[in-house]
Parts: structure tokens; sequence; C-alpha cells
């Protein structure tokens, strides 16, 4: 069984005991969040909702929050001696998929 989420305007593809990341959540380590489904998928069983499935709940847990890998912004202008270097780390969250039901 798998299932089509969506959390902070990104849609994930999730089974039960997965770990995903995902945009920063305001929840403290431990707590659990439901999220919306969009889809659900059981052996064949296709069940799309419009937007979400009426009924069906994702259930996870907030294993812990981090930041990404650095990335380098440098912008500047020609011929003008105009630069700006700036770099940036994108928080996440981690979340454990605890339960699909439909």
């Amino acid at each position: 069984m798998f299932a089509i989420i969506e959390c902070g305007g990104k849609q994930y593809k999730v089974s039960e005991n997965d770990v995903i990341s995902v945009e920063k959540l305001e929840k403290a380590e431990g707590e659990k969040v439901t999220l919306n489904v969009l889809l659900v998928s059981d052996n064949g069983n296709v069940v799309a909702g419009n937007p979400i499935v009426s009924g069906a709940v994702c259930e996870a847990e907030v294993v812990a929050h981090g930041k990404g890998d650095k990335i380098v912004v440098f912008k500047y202008k020609p011929k003008k001696n105009e630069r700006k270097k700036q770099g940036h780390r994108q928080p996440f969250t981690q979340l454990r998929i605890l339960s699909i039901k439909k």
C-alpha cells in the first residue's frame, strides 16, 4: 500500500515506515502530524481524490529537524564591479510515516 501525500506545497509518494524530508514544520520532535492524502493505492485498487481523498488520513511523526547542504548564491553585474556572494541552507523536517488509512 502506498499513498501520494501533500505537505508544504509538494507531493510525496510514501508507504508505511518511510522516512521523508519535507519543508520545515513548526512541530516538536516526537509530535504527530496528519497529512492530506491525494491518492491511495492498495494492491492495484487506486482511489484518487478531487483534490483529497475523503476519509483517508496519513499519520506521521516528527523525527528530526535540520538544514540541507549549503548552496552558494553569487550575483554580479559585468563591467560594474558589483558582486554579492551569499550562502543558503534550506531548513527541513524529517517525518516517519506511521500509518495510511482509507
